[in-house]
């Protein structure tokens, strides 16, 4: 990447040391939980206001994980069956699990989420907006 590399902008509401996990989360959110939030607090980028975000984000998370152990142990698709009212079962065929839906939007909104706070690649390397206390414009 050529040019100044980008600064991080530093929050001075910025948490500062790492909240507590929920006791509501699932095992797979709060394992997302404790992996980013010491990234987060060291960065001091996160505040109370960015909580709900984080939270939303562990979840996302943690439904990925969760749906796929689901699909890895049931597969992508089943077979599925209609009983007649003769009693015969008819073969309706492949059908997609239903898991396979659930991951895919929970990928969306992990990906999203992790975007706002600052989690991936590309969301790091964007420039960050500052009020330096500098009223010039740029329309100036």
């Amino acid at each position: 990447m050529r040019g100044a590399k980008p600064h991080l902008v530093i929050d001075n509401g910025a948490v500062r040391s790492a909240p507590r996990v929920p006791s509501w989360m699932s095992k797979e959110a709060a394992a997302e939980w404790r992996r980013v939030v010491p990234i987060l607090v060291e960065r001091r980028i996160l505040t109370r206001a960015d909580l709900a975000c984080l939270e939303n984000f562990c979840v996302a998370v943690g439904q990925v994980r969760e749906m796929e152990r689901h699909l890895q142990q049931h597969g992508h698709v089943f077979e599925a069956y209609k009983v007649t009212d003769d009693g015969l079962e008819i073969c309706l065929g492949l059908k997609r699990n239903p898991a396979v839906g659930i991951q895919s939007d929970a990928m969306t909104r992990a990906r999203l989420l992790a975007a706002e706070l600052g989690l991936t690649p590309v969301s790091r390397s964007r420039p960050a907006i500052r009020d330096d206390g500098d009223d010039d414009s740029l329309l100036d």
